[in-house]
């Protein structure tokens, strides 16, 4: 009887034993990781955005280029493909680019360095490798690593769950959630295809002979008929105390309508508003202070003090002394037509 218990033990501290072995531990799966994701030359991938902090799920597409060692061109797109913008980086520096309005603004900044973003792998690679008390598991064939957000959202956004195939080590999702643990944010990877590059000049902003962006004169009369109807007017919808509308005045620039709020209480920001307006895209690129910041909805530019950006054919600008960089952030993501008034 002694024999068999002994025999028995011995049996199942063996498959104990070799199911520890065959585990992939958490550091292994990071240097696995890291030599296929950060030592491709290049990548092109395809994913869906889903921003769940409004009353109903805003989706986008992304569409992401990006080649060694600086070289990125990232596409954001709503559902119907008719508001996009793109973020391309190449040897000039760094442009976000509004086709339907044929604006094109460049800024002096090092994304994504320093402004970490889920759709692109690298910044996805870096924030698994450097967050020390990052969590790990196994969840059927998929990795799961939970790690602290690197954003201009992390303090709104604080934490973000990775999922990765185990068998072609390549992200499927990613769920960005609040402090609460709630998600937020959910980002579907539909293809990732590693080792593919693209050429300097395939990085470039592309202009037509005339200055003129397909479908110009369609998005001009377009926004036309606009101006004869009324503007609706965005409000900020947030959940801050003691934060009031003090003010809201509307004025006239030049023949065109803007709206100016202004908020006080513990902490204080203005707002200005007004119908966005068709650019000329044969003139130099327009600089912009700051670095370009995604809102989620849109790509904006955030400086220390202000933060501007363009939405459903409106132009937007937040100034504010008082407000952080993520508050005006938070600010921005929150607006729509019937918020705080």
């Amino acid at each position: 009887m002694k024999s068999r218990v002994a025999k028995l033990f011995f049996l199942i501290v063996t498959i104990l034993v070799l199911s520890a072995c065959g585990a992939d531990s958490k550091e292994d799966v990071v240097k696995k990781l890291s030599n296929k994701w950060v030592d491709a030359k290049g990548y092109v991938l395809e994913a869906e955005m889903s921003i769940m902090t409004g009353e109903e799920p805003r989706v986008y597409g992304v569409e992401v280029w990006h080649t060694k060692p600086d070289f990125y061109r990232v596409q954001v797109s709503d559902t119907n493909a008719e508001n996009t913008q793109m973020i391309i980086r190449n040897t000039e520096g760094v442009f976000v680019v509004t086709p339907a309005l044929n604006k094109t603004y460049k800024f002096q900044s090092k994304w994504p360095t320093e402004n970490s973003q889920a759709y692109l792998i690298g910044s996805l690679a870096n924030d698994i490798k450097k967050d020390k008390t990052a969590t790990f598991k196994e969840e059927g064939d998929k990795y799961v690593f939970e790690t602290k957000t690197s954003n201009n959202h992390k303090t709104m956004l604080p934490t973000q769950k990775i999922y990765i195939n185990k068998k072609t080590l390549l992200p499927t999702d990613v769920s960005i959630m609040n402090e609460n643990k709630e998600e937020q944010i959910h980002i579907t990877f539909k293809k990732v295809s590693l080792g593919k590059t693209h050429a300097a000049a395939e990085y470039k902003i592309e202009q037509t002979p005339t200055g003129k962006a397909e479908g110009t004169e369609e998005t001009v009369e377009t926004s036309a008929e606009i101006d004869n109807a009324e503007m609706e007017t965005y409000y900020p919808m947030l959940k801050w105390d003691q934060v009031h509308n003090i003010d809201e005045k509307v004025v006239e620039v030049d023949g065109e309508k803007r709206v100016i709020l202004t908020y006080s209480g513990d902490k204080e920001f203005t707002i200005i508003q007004h119908r966005s307006e068709p650019g000329d895209s044969s003139i130099i690129p327009v600089f912009s202070p700051g670095d370009p910041v995604d809102l989620g909805v849109a790509i904006g530019a955030i400086t220390d003090q202000s933060l501007s950006w363009e939405q459903d054919g409106m132009s937007f600008f937040i100034a504010s002394s008082t407000l952080t960089k993520e508050e005006m952030i938070e600010v921005a993501a929150s607006m729509t037509t019937s918020g705080l008034k």
